[in-house]
């Protein structure tokens, strides 16, 4: 007679410290886009994990982060005769964004032992929490890379570096949330239909697609370029793009020193934003269709509605790009690209294969 392993069943405190990483996730990932989008990134120029817990603590101590700061690429090209006072502000992000992340390794690691200890992690949970902390290892290395990238030569971190650090800090974000979700739901699949779940596959990876070309657009300041919808100043597609002499490696290393790629990125983000639109609504009345579950259903809704938000958020930031990225609008549109994520990533886990 065959047996089946009995499911798991988790402790609801077990639960809640698996959300209550989420929520610190999340939080880094939109305080990291405004320490971006303030140009806060580059204000602290030395990677110390242990004696950079703490701030200046003294004038003098100011005065000296502050000369390191003036030694940098950003500081001389861009923000000479900045005051102290100034600095302070952008180091406060930077440092914010730094803090965040240490209290996210002891809320995370605390905990840990304690439930490894009673006995509340199975092999299972283990491997997925052992990958999470290495994706978060991963996302602070490649954030050290991403700021050094600023401190020689160029007067910002590296779109593609930048890009490459919030992948990883988005990856980490989804399977932290993929593992959450086995606790609540350790069978996968609500509901059971090859189409809708071909469809789920599809949505999610052209999301993907579309959160990348949002970060090297966010990276590359490409909506100062053509702060204009549904146009792109009076032209679908600019003409440059047609031009076989702009598609060369110099355009796309030094893409600052060019407009091309800031409307190719462009281009490509808002070409994906209409196709991903498209898939969503094909998706939500495909899903409307297999079942009645409440829990599902209520997924679905917030699925359309964020996408939804989303598209305001991505009209209203691109139009006022109008000499500089408004800042607030800016991050609610990456924070709306993570709660999208998330409802995504849901219809995943719910809809299987029959």
């Amino acid at each position: 007679m065959q047996t089946t392993e009995p499911i798991q069943s988790y402790p609801n405190v077990l639960k809640i410290w698996l959300i209550v990483g989420l929520v610190m996730v999340f939080g880094q990932v939109v305080i990291g886009g405004i320490t971006r989008l303030t140009g806060s990134g580059l204000s602290i120029t030395k990677w110390e994990i242990v004696t950079g817990s703490l701030p200046p603590m003294s004038e003098p101590a100011w005065n000296a982060e502050f000369d390191l700061y003036k030694a940098t690429p950003q500081y001389q090209k861009i923000n000479e005769g900045m005051s102290l006072s100034e600095f302070k502000f952008i180091y406060f992000w930077e440092y914010f964004h730094r803090l965040w992340a240490r209290l996210m390794g002891f809320v995370f690691a605390i905990p840990f032992f304690i439930f490894w200890r009673k006995g509340w992690i199975d092999r299972k949970l283990m491997r997925r929490l052992g990958i999470v902390i290495g994706l978060a290892a991963l996302a602070a290395s490649f954030g050290w890379i991403m700021v050094a990238s600023g401190l020689v030569n160029r007067p910002w971190v590296n779109a593609y570096k930048l890009t490459l650090h919030l992948s990883i800090g988005l990856t980490l974000y989804g399977y932290l949330f993929w593992t959450t979700l086995h606790t609540f739901y350790p069978e996968r699949g609500m509901v059971r239909d090859h189409n809708v779940n071909k469809w789920a596959k599809i949505m999610t990876l052209v999301l993907g697609i579309q959160i990348v070309l949002g970060g090297i657009m966010s990276g590359m300041k490409a909506g100062l370029f053509y702060p204009t919808w549904p146009d792109m100043n009076g032209e679908f597609i600019p003409a440059l793009l047609f031009d076989a002499a702009q598609w060369n490696v110099d355009n796309f290393v030094h893409y600052d020193r060019a407009p091309f790629m800031s409307a190719l990125v462009q281009v490509l983000h808002r070409l994906t934003a209409y196709a991903l639109t498209i898939i969503v609504l094909i998706y939500f009345f495909k899903a409307g269709k297999i079942t009645e579950r409440k829990v599902f259903n209520t997924w679905r809704y917030l699925l359309i509605t964020l996408l939804g938000i989303q598209v305001t958020l991505g009209i209203l930031t691109v139009v006022n790009c109008v000499g500089v990225v408004p800042v607030a609008l800016g991050v609610l549109h990456q924070a709306g690209a993570l709660l999208l994520l998330t409802a995504a990533l849901f219809q995943n886990y719910a809809v299987l294969e029959k």
